[in-house]
């Protein structure tokens, strides 16, 4: 169990009866489906990695069944077997890697939403290692809840399965965002029934997941030789999560904290 007290200020955990009312509103109509994954680290020691990053690609109800023939023409052309496990560390190719980062790029049926955690630039109380992930969480189920909402869809989300987090440790997170009054969460844009956990050997849609995460982790994370790739999230641009002329630090790309120390650390996210 995942230790949920004192959660940006929420000392108990929510009721059913709570949770019962959440999604109250008659849920019709086309459904969205995000599959999220994670990169990098929850650690907080120097020898982690400076960021911990969320990524869901997002794909409309009607549109799922493009994501398996994708997977399989990437496999193609990577003359792999049909079937073959596609996670970004099996592909060790930087050319390799642009290719699949151009070929997400152009998949028009898919949005991507990322959530990066500036670990060095955050305050220690927003640190703790067990809870980082569920702070990112809230950061990313706002951001797909307002991406369901504008297009007056409904969205049910699948995370992979990582270590020491349950069915149950994620439905009693949603339970403590639902009283949450800072929580920007459009809850009645959300599934009723709640997230799921699954693996990626058999949801196939996790392995677009990983893909899209590690683009984009290798944008932050430095490698053993202390450097970073832009290349691979810059071909994912055209499939970032955009409102209008909001700031896409707020959207698709959200940087927290985004301080002036950050928006000076990262420059080349205002050119995407």
């Amino acid at each position: 169990m995942l230790g949920l007290t004192g959660l940006d200020g929420c000392a108990s955990l929510a009721t059913p009866a709570v949770a019962a009312n959440v999604t109250a509103v008659v849920q019709d109509g086309v459904m969205l489906h995000a599959f999220i994954d994670e990169t990098g680290d929850r650690g907080i020691t120097p020898r982690a990695s400076d960021h911990f990053i969320l990524t869901a690609g997002v794909v409309r109800d009607t549109n799922r069944h493009l994501v398996n023939p994708f997977l399989e023409s990437i496999r193609t052309g990577l003359r792999k077997p049909s079937g073959f496990y596609l996670t970004w560390k099996n592909i060790r190719s930087h050319q390799d890697r642009v290719h699949i980062a151009q070929e997400l790029g152009k998949q028009t049926w898919l949005k991507k939403v990322s959530v990066i955690a500036c670990k060095r630039h955050l305050p220690a109380t927003q640190i703790n290692q067990s809870q980082i992930y569920l702070y990112q969480l809230r950061f990313m189920l706002e951001r797909l809840s307002w991406l369901a909402r504008t297009n007056n869809e409904v969205l049910h989300f699948t995370i992979a399965q990582i270590p020491r987090v349950s069915q149950s440790d994620l439905r009693e997170y949603e339970h403590v965002l639902a009283r949450q009054s800072g929580c920007q969460i459009h809850w009645a844009s959300l599934d009723r029934k709640g997230g799921s956990i699954d693996q990626p050997q058999r949801l196939e849609e996790l392995q677009l997941a990983d893909l899209l995460a590690s683009a984009t982790g290798a944008a932050f994370n430095a490698d053993r030789w202390g450097n970073t790739e832009q290349r691979y999230v810059q071909c994912l641009a055209p499939r970032l999560y955009r409102h209008g002329s909001s700031p896409l630090t707020s959207y698709g790309m959200k940087m927290h904290p985004w301080t002036d120390a950050t928006k000076a650390a990262y420059p080349w996210i205002a050119t995407l």
